[in-house]
């Protein structure tokens, strides 16, 4: 028999008149004030309700929990560790009884749960115990189930829900992270203390939706894409394939959220002339994949989007691969 935490993210801001009437409950909270994106009152949304239902009639003990902050968070993820180690370190108990399925209303919900497994079990680079792989700097995280509070995605960007074909259903979540397995997924860190899930977007648009021209560094491992001189419309950072498109524009070519690298693009207005003289603008998009990239604005701050939570870009940021270090759980 399983314990299995359903936990949903809530905003500090909650209160009754958040609620709207044709729903249970509003949208949710992201790991940020910038990315929450609506408050979320007390009552469990239908969805989350229907998955404890469907865990209660197979046996599991359920109990659902809404988090506020951060601490909250931590306060349900410590039920997942392992036993003490001789070193000290916190780390998750691979045969553990106790599942995690994260109510999501946004990519940038289940980001906010990752963010804080990676903080619980990440050594500090001076503790680096010698059966953590080479190439990772956290041991493999928990598999968790997500429960998509929306309904489905379509249009151009898909939340990663669909795009890594888990199920929806609350019942086939439930089915999922009891009789399922867990499918392994590569992460990104960064240098700013979080993580990615999916991907991420760098560049503006004006009023009108034309992407507006930055300048800034852009490195994968030893290949450089832009060394700042040049204009740039945008620029892709993708684990999952999110991310791959500008308007009608491929960027991204092969994302692969489970081959061990990141695939970045960046897109390059030139200016060409025709036979006749005329002055012709096309996009140009160059591609690399590798380990880790870097980017560094030239002009100011760039905004962003990553895993669908908006920031502005004001120094340099590094993304770098962690190999399998996450994992869903799947039928």
């Amino acid at each position: 028999m399983y314990d299995v935490v359903l936990l949903t993210l809530g905003s500090e801001r909650d209160a009754p008149a958040a609620c709207g009437s044709g729903d249970s409950c509003c949208g949710g909270a992201g790991e940020t004030a910038d990315e929450r994106a609506a408050d979320r009152c007390d009552t469990p949304r239908v969805p989350v309700l229907a998955c404890a239902d469907a865990l209660t009639a197979r046996g599991a003990r359920v109990e659902t929990v809404t988090a506020r902050s951060d601490a909250e968070i931590d306060e349900v993820l410590a039920r997942l560790d392992g036993p003490p180690r001789p070193d000290g370190l916190s780390w998750p108990d691979p045969d553990s009884k106790t599942r995690l399925v994260v109510a999501t209303a946004s990519d940038a919900q289940l980001r906010a749960v990752l963010r804080r497994l990676v903080r619980r079990y990440a050594p500090p680079p001076s503790r680096r115990p010698e059966d953590l792989a080479a190439n990772r700097t956290v041991p493999d995280l928990p598999a968790v189930g997500v429960l998509p509070l929306d309904p489905a995605r379509g249009g151009p960007h898909r939340d990663l829900v669909a795009q890594l074909g888990l199920p929806r259903d609350p019942a086939a979540v439930a089915a999922a992270v009891l009789d399922g397995t867990p499918r392994r997924l590569d992460l990104l860190r960064n240098d700013g203390g979080s993580v990615t899930l999916d991907g991420a977007l760098l560049g503006a648009a004006d009023e009108a939706g034309r992407p507006l021209h930055w300048r800034g560094r852009v490195e994968v491992d030893d290949t450089i894409l832009s060394d700042g001189g040049e204009p740039l419309l945008a620029c892709a950072i993708g684990n999952a394939g999110g991310y791959a498109r500008l308007d009608d524009v491929a960027l991204l070519a092969t994302p692969d959220p489970a081959d061990g690298r990141v695939e970045v693009a960046v897109a390059v207005p030139v200016v060409t002339r025709s036979r006749w003289g005329r002055r012709r603008v096309r996009l140009e998009v160059r591609r690399a994949r590798g380990r880790a990239v870097a980017v560094v604005p030239r002009d100011g701050t760039v905004p962003f989007v990553d895993d669908g939570a908006e920031g502005e870009l004001k120094r340099k940021r590094s993304w770098w691969t962690e190999p399998g270090a996450w994992a869903v759980w799947t039928s």
